[in-house]
Protein backbone atom coordinates (compact mmCIF):
# COMPACT_ATOMS: atom_id res chain seq x y z
CA UNK A 1 0.00 0.00 0.00
CA UNK A 2 1.35 3.51 -0.65
CA UNK A 3 0.42 6.06 1.55
CA UNK A 4 0.05 9.91 -0.05
CA UNK A 5 3.22 11.85 0.50
CA UNK A 6 0.84 14.30 3.17
CA UNK A 7 0.78 11.32 5.51
CA UNK A 8 4.32 10.80 5.54
CA UNK A 9 6.53 12.27 8.28
CA UNK A 10 10.44 12.30 8.50
CA UNK A 11 11.95 13.38 11.54
CA UNK A 12 15.75 13.95 10.97
CA UNK A 13 18.64 14.72 13.83
CA UNK A 14 18.23 18.50 12.29
CA UNK A 15 14.43 18.55 12.87
CA UNK A 16 15.44 17.45 16.26
CA UNK A 17 17.66 20.26 17.44
CA UNK A 18 15.59 22.58 15.98
CA UNK A 19 12.49 20.91 18.14
CA UNK A 20 14.55 21.40 21.21
CA UNK A 21 15.66 24.81 20.33
CA UNK A 22 13.10 26.88 19.25
CA UNK A 23 10.35 24.63 20.82
CA UNK A 24 8.17 23.24 18.58
CA UNK A 25 8.64 20.56 15.39
CA UNK A 26 5.52 20.46 13.15
CA UNK A 27 5.35 18.09 10.49
CA UNK A 28 2.36 16.35 8.81
CA UNK A 29 -0.04 18.87 10.65
CA UNK A 30 0.94 17.28 14.07
CA UNK A 31 3.20 19.59 16.45
CA UNK A 32 5.72 18.14 18.98
CA UNK A 33 5.85 20.69 21.63
CA UNK A 34 9.27 20.72 23.34
CA UNK A 35 9.00 21.30 27.41
CA UNK A 36 11.46 20.56 29.58
CA UNK A 37 15.33 18.96 29.50
CA UNK A 38 16.66 17.18 32.40
CA UNK A 39 20.50 16.31 32.88
CA UNK A 40 21.63 13.60 34.65
CA UNK A 41 25.03 14.35 36.65
CA UNK A 42 25.28 11.34 39.15
CA UNK A 43 21.72 11.65 40.29
CA UNK A 44 19.89 10.04 42.07
CA UNK A 45 16.60 10.32 39.83
CA UNK A 46 14.83 13.24 36.94
CA UNK A 47 11.91 13.89 37.93
CA UNK A 48 8.96 15.71 35.43
CA UNK A 49 6.39 17.39 38.19
CA UNK A 50 3.49 18.75 36.28
CA UNK A 51 3.84 22.60 37.57
CA UNK A 52 7.71 21.93 38.44
CA UNK A 53 10.51 23.99 36.60
CA UNK A 54 7.87 24.83 33.83
CA UNK A 55 7.10 21.55 33.38
CA UNK A 56 3.90 20.45 31.65
CA UNK A 57 1.92 17.30 32.57
CA UNK A 58 -1.80 18.20 32.13
CA UNK A 59 -4.45 18.56 29.99
CA UNK A 60 -2.34 21.08 27.53
CA UNK A 61 -2.09 17.69 25.83
CA UNK A 62 -3.08 14.52 24.79
CA UNK A 63 -0.01 12.86 24.91
CA UNK A 64 3.19 13.15 26.30
CA UNK A 65 6.99 11.70 24.92
CA UNK A 66 9.96 11.30 26.90
CA UNK A 67 13.21 10.66 25.26
CA UNK A 68 16.42 9.28 26.61
CA UNK A 69 19.76 9.91 25.13
CA UNK A 70 22.84 7.83 26.25
CA UNK A 71 21.47 7.06 29.91
CA UNK A 72 24.73 5.62 31.28
CA UNK A 73 24.97 4.14 35.04
CA UNK A 74 26.47 4.61 37.77
CA UNK A 75 26.71 1.50 38.70
CA UNK A 76 27.43 -1.81 36.66
CA UNK A 77 24.19 -4.54 35.94
CA UNK A 78 21.19 -1.67 36.61
CA UNK A 79 18.10 -1.72 34.96
CA UNK A 80 16.68 1.90 33.84
CA UNK A 81 13.07 2.32 35.45
CA UNK A 82 9.93 4.60 35.47
CA UNK A 83 7.59 5.17 38.24
CA UNK A 84 4.59 7.68 38.28
CA UNK A 85 3.25 10.07 40.84
CA UNK A 86 -1.41 9.75 41.01
CA UNK A 87 -1.65 13.30 43.14
CA UNK A 88 -0.01 12.41 46.26
CA UNK A 89 3.65 12.54 46.98
CA UNK A 90 4.99 9.18 46.40
CA UNK A 91 5.55 7.76 42.83
CA UNK A 92 3.55 4.67 43.32
CA UNK A 93 0.55 4.53 40.99
CA UNK A 94 -0.65 1.14 40.47
CA UNK A 95 0.55 -0.34 37.13
CA UNK A 96 -0.32 -3.52 35.10
CA UNK A 97 2.60 -4.41 32.72
CA UNK A 98 4.04 -6.17 29.58
CA UNK A 99 8.21 -6.91 28.85
CA UNK A 100 9.38 -8.21 25.67
CA UNK A 101 12.78 -7.78 24.21
CA UNK A 102 14.99 -8.78 21.18
CA UNK A 103 19.19 -8.95 20.92
CA UNK A 104 22.40 -9.74 19.56
CA UNK A 105 25.25 -10.64 20.46
CA UNK A 106 28.61 -8.71 18.53
CA UNK A 107 30.21 -12.14 17.78
CA UNK A 108 26.46 -12.69 15.82
CA UNK A 109 26.13 -16.29 17.90
CA UNK A 110 23.33 -15.25 20.42
CA UNK A 111 20.14 -14.18 18.86
CA UNK A 112 16.71 -13.90 19.95
CA UNK A 113 13.70 -12.92 17.97
CA UNK A 114 11.26 -12.26 20.61
CA UNK A 115 11.41 -13.27 24.46
CA UNK A 116 8.60 -12.29 26.73
CA UNK A 117 10.28 -11.25 30.29
CA UNK A 118 7.87 -12.56 32.87
CA UNK A 119 10.55 -11.11 35.69
CA UNK A 120 9.93 -7.41 34.05
CA UNK A 121 6.49 -6.97 34.09
CA UNK A 122 4.25 -5.82 36.73
CA UNK A 123 0.36 -7.04 37.68
CA UNK A 124 -1.04 -4.42 40.06
CA UNK A 125 2.16 -3.09 41.54
CA UNK A 126 3.17 0.12 42.72
CA UNK A 127 6.70 -0.87 42.00
CA UNK A 128 8.70 1.11 39.49
CA UNK A 129 8.54 -0.67 35.81
CA UNK A 130 11.67 -1.84 33.98
CA UNK A 131 12.13 -0.27 30.85
CA UNK A 132 15.57 -1.83 29.89
CA UNK A 133 17.95 -4.39 30.10
CA UNK A 134 20.95 -3.96 32.60
CA UNK A 135 24.04 -2.28 31.48
CA UNK A 136 27.17 -1.38 32.66
CA UNK A 137 29.76 1.22 33.52
CA UNK A 138 32.45 0.70 30.30
CA UNK A 139 32.39 4.03 28.91
CA UNK A 140 30.27 3.58 25.80
CA UNK A 141 27.39 1.84 27.29
CA UNK A 142 24.64 3.37 27.99
CA UNK A 143 20.54 3.12 27.15
CA UNK A 144 18.59 5.47 24.55
CA UNK A 145 14.94 5.49 23.75
CA UNK A 146 11.63 6.95 24.60
CA UNK A 147 8.01 6.51 26.31
CA UNK A 148 4.62 7.89 25.50
CA UNK A 149 2.00 8.67 28.09
CA UNK A 150 -1.33 9.21 26.75
CA UNK A 151 -4.07 11.30 28.83
CA UNK A 152 -2.34 11.19 32.12
CA UNK A 153 -5.01 14.59 32.82
CA UNK A 154 -7.69 12.07 32.60
CA UNK A 155 -9.80 11.20 35.82
CA UNK A 156 -11.87 8.70 33.98
CA UNK A 157 -9.96 6.52 32.58
CA UNK A 158 -6.57 4.32 33.09
CA UNK A 159 -3.69 5.63 32.13
CA UNK A 160 -1.73 3.96 29.18
CA UNK A 161 2.05 3.85 28.34
CA UNK A 162 4.68 2.47 25.66
CA UNK A 163 8.43 2.52 25.85
CA UNK A 164 10.67 1.20 23.93
CA UNK A 165 14.66 1.42 24.61
CA UNK A 166 17.74 -0.41 23.01
CA UNK A 167 21.05 -0.68 25.52
CA UNK A 168 24.38 -1.98 25.47
CA UNK A 169 25.46 -4.58 28.20
CA UNK A 170 28.30 -6.96 28.61
CA UNK A 171 27.33 -10.38 29.04
CA UNK A 172 29.94 -13.29 30.07
CA UNK A 173 32.33 -10.99 28.55
CA UNK A 174 31.12 -10.34 25.22
CA UNK A 175 28.73 -7.21 24.18
CA UNK A 176 25.01 -7.19 23.29
CA UNK A 177 22.51 -5.03 21.69
CA UNK A 178 19.19 -4.99 24.01
CA UNK A 179 15.97 -3.65 22.33
CA UNK A 180 13.39 -3.55 25.10
CA UNK A 181 9.45 -3.32 24.76
CA UNK A 182 7.52 -2.13 27.49
CA UNK A 183 3.33 -1.28 27.96
CA UNK A 184 1.35 -1.00 30.28
CA UNK A 185 -1.35 1.21 32.02
CA UNK A 186 -1.20 3.26 35.88
CA UNK A 187 -4.62 1.93 36.80
CA UNK A 188 -5.88 4.52 38.50
CA UNK A 189 -8.79 7.32 37.60
CA UNK A 190 -6.38 9.89 39.31
CA UNK A 191 -4.38 12.31 37.08
CA UNK A 192 -1.30 11.42 36.62
CA UNK A 193 1.04 14.44 37.43
CA UNK A 194 4.78 13.28 38.26
CA UNK A 195 7.31 10.71 36.09
CA UNK A 196 10.32 9.85 37.64
CA UNK A 197 12.96 8.01 36.15
CA UNK A 198 15.93 5.91 37.91
CA UNK A 199 18.63 3.24 38.02
CA UNK A 200 17.55 0.04 39.73
CA UNK A 201 20.33 0.67 42.10
CA UNK A 202 22.72 3.06 42.45
CA UNK A 203 22.41 6.78 40.21
CA UNK A 204 22.10 7.98 36.59
CA UNK A 205 25.85 9.01 36.00
CA UNK A 206 25.27 11.03 33.32
CA UNK A 207 22.62 11.50 30.01
CA UNK A 208 19.60 13.66 29.05
CA UNK A 209 15.79 12.79 29.30
CA UNK A 210 13.45 15.35 27.20
CA UNK A 211 10.05 16.16 27.41
CA UNK A 212 7.63 16.89 24.54
CA UNK A 213 3.99 17.30 24.31
CA UNK A 214 1.81 16.65 21.14
CA UNK A 215 -0.83 18.43 19.73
Amino acid sequence: MTLPAEKLITINDRGARVATTFGSLTSGGANMVFIKKLTASSSATLSFVDGASSVVLDNTYKEYVFTFKNIHAATSGQTFTVNFRDGGTNYDATKTTTYFLTYQDEAGGGDVAVSYITSKDLAQSTSAQIISQDTNVDNDASISGYLHLFNPSSTTFVKHFIANTQSMNLSSGNPYSYQAFIAGYCNVTAAIDGVQFAMSSGNIDAGDICLYGIL
